[in-house]
């Protein structure tokens, strides 16, 4: 058994090497700058925006419906999560402080990309009798009429997000658990198993209600505590910045990790993190309901920023302030305990336990939200999404159990392959995303509430959007005169 175990990591871990070396570190980065510039740097230009169109009022018609405020939450439930505090400090143990920065450049650079590939799942988004649906799968078929690289997409999401990412964030909490309070592993999967069961039986809006309840909470909570690290030890701060800035270029070797660790590590955790470009958010980003695709590729970019730039840069600080990153007492979640424990006491071990329950339940439950989405494109079955729900309690479970380095490992293989397919469509397909951006500016540049008519722009296939322009027009100035009277 510990033969074919070793057989398969050493397989696993010679795939990583290849993809993430030479191919997903020279994609990604390169579609960020690709749609960067394409967009004219729009993920700086419209940051005001982004706040904007987040706190606006939902533009939602009925009960079933889900604002984009709430498919927003869906969103940075999974990605803030496990990648923003054990992904960050494995990051840093393997690859150095400049991990990091490179961390950064993935979610600046990928601001963009999260802007086209959530713009274009909300233009080739469907409706069934619940909610809408959609995300990659729907748009490689829709607009690039492939519906059997759509179905390959889907499995392989369904099976990276609902089995594999959530035993990632089982074997997360399961470990912070038995650092914190000494909880069996087993026994720890099974309470997740439960606690998942309820939620995920539930459907999509007791997930967007459950999502957009945690994760604001979980969130302020963690970074409070993290702003209180930071202002305690403002006077090293500028050392640890340094510190981030000269690993990256390999000009500090002191802490460990070459500049090729840097990057590749940097690159691999900051996507497990924000997802920019994996294909992962714009399942969420579809579930909205508003007047422009543009809107929600605006939130799906400001995802990214809260989620790397803030999240993960706070865990950052925690880590590196402390004397457990050089001395190397633990690894994975339990180094974030002990680094956090030197500031705030012995309490700190139970409080990132909790934390890292709300960050990775939360992203338990958005994770499997993608693969129903998914299950639901290649076939419509009850039955199939009942099979879903079990495989993917029993994933909870076996996460909770098994080793660290093998969940990671499998985890980057097929985030990887989803990752590649996203990024090939999402190039082929931004013209149409492009467009829809120029008409959002367009609209703006007016004073006018941006309204969207796929037939306008001469889009097709765009079942949810196919509505007459006089319709279009007449709406637009309804709301540009209920602004102004506001």
């Amino acid at each position: 058994m510990e033969a074919v175990q070793s057989l398969l990591q050493g397989s696993v871990d010679y795939l990583n090497n290849i993809l993430w070396t030479y191919v997903l570190i020279v994609a990604l980065v390169g579609a960020g700058i690709y749609f960067t510039v394409k967009t004219r740097f729009m993920q700086f230009r419209y940051l005001k925006e982004m706040f904007q169109v987040v706190t606006e009022k939902s533009d939602a018609t009925d009960s079933k419906s889900i604002s984009s405020a709430k498919s927003f939450f869906i969103g940075a439930a999974t990605r803030i999560g496990t990648g923003n505090l054990a992904g960050v400090t494995v990051a840093i143990t393997l690859g150095g402080p400049g991990a990091v920065f490179w961390m950064w450049i993935v979610a600046l650079l990928g601001g963009a990309t999260a802007m086209i590939e959530s713009t274009l799942a909300q233009v080739y988004k469907v409706k069934d009798d619940v909610a809408y649906r959609g995300g990659p799968a729907y748009y490689i078929e829709k607009g690039l009429n492939n519906r059997f690289l759509g179905i390959v997409f889907a499995v392989l999401i369904a099976f990276t997000f609902g089995l594999i990412f959530n035993s990632v964030q089982s074997n997360t909490i399961a470990a912070a658990f038995d650092n914190a309070f000494g909880l069996e592993a087993a026994v720890g999967g099974a309470i997740l198993v439960v606690l998942t069961g309820l939620v995920i039986f539930g459907g999509v809006q007791r997930v967007a209600n459950f999502s957009a309840i945690v994760v604001p909470i979980m969130a302020v909570l963690y970074l409070v505590v993290a702003l209180y690290v930071v202002v305690v030890n403002i006077t090293e701060m500028p050392a640890v910045i340094g510190m981030i800035f000269q690993s990256a270029f390999g000009l500090e070797q002191a802490f460990g990790g070459s500049v090729g660790a840097a990057i590749m590590m940097g690159v691999r955790r900051g996507l497990f993190s924000n997802e920019a470009g994996m294909g992962s958010a714009p399942n969420a980003a579809a579930t909205a309901e508003v007047s422009h695709p543009a809107k929600q590729g605006f939130m799906q970019t400001l995802g990214v920023f809260l989620d790397t730039l803030i999240v993960c840069t706070a865990t950052a600080a925690i880590v590196l302030l402390s004397d457990s990153y050089a001395a190397g007492n633990g690894e994975g979640i339990a180094l974030l305990q002990n680094a956090l424990a030197e500031q705030i006491g012995s309490w700190a071990p139970a409080f990132i336990a909790i934390s890292v329950l709300l960050f990775a339940f939360s992203s338990i439950v958005g994770s499997y939200y993608y693969g129903e989405t998914n299950i639901e494109f290649i076939k419509k079955s009850k039955a199939a999404v009942f099979g879903f729900r079990l495989l993917t309690m029993g994933f909870v479970f076996i996460g909770a159990v098994a080793s660290l380095g093998f969940v990671w490992s499998l985890a980057d293989l097929f985030m990887a392959g989803m990752t590649l397919i996203n990024l090939a469509a999402i190039t082929l397909l931004g013209g149409v995303a492009f467009k829809v951006l120029r008409d959002y500016e367009e609209q703006r540049a007016q004073g006018l509430n941006p309204r969207f008519s796929a037939r306008k722009l001469g889009i097709e296939n765009t079942e949810c959007w196919d509505v007459e322009e006089d319709e279009v027009a007449e709406g637009t100035v309804q709301v540009a005169a209920a602004d102004s009277s506001k």
